[in-house]
């Protein structure tokens, strides 16, 4: 393996701290007397941006309140991958805007960024706040709930924000995210994150590894490393000089690639500098998984061996138009290569039935991979367009609702079918398990979930974040049960 450089002295976190923001934010004193309540829609990326929202609003001089109700400001992170996501938001919004009619609502997140001024104009909203704006967010309060303006909005995306500097509030007592890298330029056919996060830009490695450390310090026992395309990272502002290298036999749109620190190293240095902690990324790209990479996870048995590897379809053809530049062999010799080189490792993907021009030749194509690799976990889901992508500006959706939910309702068949196999096979073995919290229902003690991110129920006492190895009794298509060694 590669002998990576490490960071020889950290710079502790102040170094990194915006003091405009941090120290010497000016806190409006009717500020002061507001409570904000924040709910969350979507994926792990905007846990973590609220996450730091919540950093900027305490800063700001707020405080938080469990219930919507009690809330003077009332803000959504909102998901826009698909139409559903959206459309849940929308519902949500006219339930919030009935209920606690003084309060004002902001938008946040991917949603803001897609619509922007539209939530204003429907009257969902009184502010709204792009995934780039967040900074903005005590001005734009100030003026729409101290000033009398009757709405704000900033929805500019950024070539450079990264949050690096602000510490998110976190209320989980075993794990937390670091987001490592924000924005995407792989410019999928099907995807819009591109047009709501903006363009890659990755966090000084530096910055990463001191909040590494701090977690570590206060027992955190699992760190899962955030991005939007988490192992493309490379921090440009290190005097590394390491080149982007592709996963064999895939390629990629976005050609330009400055050097600089990349992925693999990050991750020896992070499994260093919490080598008591479990290390998770999310969410990769399979055209980024270098010998590298492999070699790292190899190397540190810290680093969880479970693979996210999504696939999106099986078929050749439909690849090549959702953009994904490789074909179902270099998939499957890639998903092969990982299992070979890390026994044990548990591969998870997404899958989407029903992409413009998909045929059920196409569909078929899908099936016979999620056969022949087995996924232990996988998200499934119908195609939705969205605006922006380039399937919207230059393809039909011509596949039939009914045939995408057909298609859909295969798919989950295949997958469910496979788990049960795979978990009926873990019967009678041992399994490390991470307790993350009491078993809230049936007769069971506590759950948590093993290395390979499935969840266990078990009995008998428990400490939270406690390691138990038990022994597997019964299993499902989703989860594990067992009993005391």
């Amino acid at each position: 393996m590669r002998h990576f450089s490490r960071i020889s002295h950290i710079p502790p976190l102040s170094q990194f701290i915006n003091p405009v923001l941090n120290s010497a934010i000016p806190v409006p004193e009717k500020l002061t007397d507001l409570k904000y309540y924040l709910q969350t829609y979507g994926c792990a990326m905007n846990e973590n941006d609220s996450q730091i929202v919540s950093s900027i609003l305490h800063s700001a001089g707020l405080k938080s309140t469990d219930t919507s109700d009690k809330a003077d400001l009332v803000l959504i992170n909102t998901c826009s991958i698909r139409e559903k996501a959206e459309q849940k938001v929308k519902q949500r919004l006219h339930e919030l805007l009935k209920q606690n009619k003084r309060a004002k609502i902001a938008v946040l997140g991917c949603m803001a960024e897609r619509l922007k001024s539209s939530l204003l104009e429907e009257k969902l909203a009184h502010i709204v706040v792009g995934p780039d704006s967040y900074r903005a967010l005590p001005k734009l309060v100030e003026a729409v709930m101290c000033d009398g303006k009757k709405n704000a909005i900033d929805v500019q995306l950024s070539l450079e924000e990264t949050y690096a500097d602000i510490t998110p509030v976190r209320n989980n007592e075993i794990s937390a995210f670091i987001s490592i890298m924000r924005g995407c330029n792989n410019m999928c056919s099907f995807c819009v994150v591109p047009f709501t996060r903006g363009r890659e830009r990755s966090r000084p490695m530096a910055s990463i590894l001191e909040e590494v450390k701090l977690l570590h310090s206060k027992g955190i026992k699992e760190i899962t490393l955030l991005g939007q395309n988490v192992n493309s990272y490379c921090d440009t502002t290190s005097d590394s000089v390491n080149s982007h290298e592709n996963t064999p036999g895939f390629s990629e749109l976005f050609k330009s690639r400055p050097s600089g620190a990349r992925f693999a190293q990050l991750l020896a240095n992070v499994a260093e500098e919490a080598p008591n902690s479990r290390i998770r990324f999310t969410s990769p790209h399979p055209k980024d998984f270098p010998q590298e990479v492999l070699d790292v996870m190899k190397a540190y048995p810290n680093l969880c061996k479970q693979v996210h590897l999504p696939l999106q379809s099986g078929s050749d053809r439909i690849l090549y138009s959702m953009r994904r530049y490789h074909t179902q062999q270099a998939y499957l010799d890639l998903a092969e290569r990982i299992r070979n080189e890390l026994p044990g490792v548990a591969l998870s993907t997404d899958v989407i039935a029903g992409f413009c021009g998909e045929t059920e030749e196409d569909h078929q194509e899908t099936l016979k991979v999620l056969r022949t690799v087995r996924f232990e976990q996988a998200y499934m889901f119908a195609y939705s367009m969205r605006s922006k992508t380039h399937a919207f500006n230059a393809m039909q959706d011509d596949v039939k609702e009914d045939v995408k939910k057909g298609r859909l309702a295969e798919i989950i068949e295949v997958v469910k079918e496979i788990q049960k196999e795979i978990n009926q096979k873990e019967i009678g073995k041992t399994v490390k398990v991470m307790v993350d919290g009491p078993a809230l229902k049936g007769n069971w003690d506590w759950t948590g979930r093993t290395e390979q991110n499935k969840r266990t129920f078990g009995k008998g006492s428990w400490k939270l974040g406690q390691d138990i190895e038990a022994r597997v009794v019964s299993a499902s298509s989703q989860t594990l049960f067992t009993e005391e060694l």
